[in-house]
């Protein structure tokens, strides 16, 4: 058996597994339920992106600037968040 060695003592990756996971799950209460998810409300969704895409510097918006760069990167994230984790065969 493997002995594990801790680097420090102090931090939360240093805490037990379990205070771990009881400080995340309150990570959220502290958000009013109707801002909480963006899958429920797709308006506050949007306002949100719309409001991040305006704090940015027009001449670093790589999207705005480079579609080709925009497309891949949608194609990435729909093969990751319906793929399963397994890779489709390209058509």
């Amino acid at each position: 058996m493997q002995e594990v060695v801790k680097k420090s003592n102090r931090g939360f990756a240093s805490m037990d597994p379990e205070k771990q996971r009881a400080i995340a799950r309150k990570g959220g209460q502290s958000v009013p339920d109707e801002k909480r998810s963006f899958s429920q409300n797709p308006e506050l969704a949007a306002r949100a992106g719309r409001k991040g895409g305006q704090s940015v510097n027009p001449a670093k918006r790589s999207f705005s600037r480079d579609h080709s760069l925009a497309s891949e990167a949608g194609r990435k994230g729909g093969h990751a968040s319906h793929g399963g984790g397994q890779k489709r065969a390209s058509a």
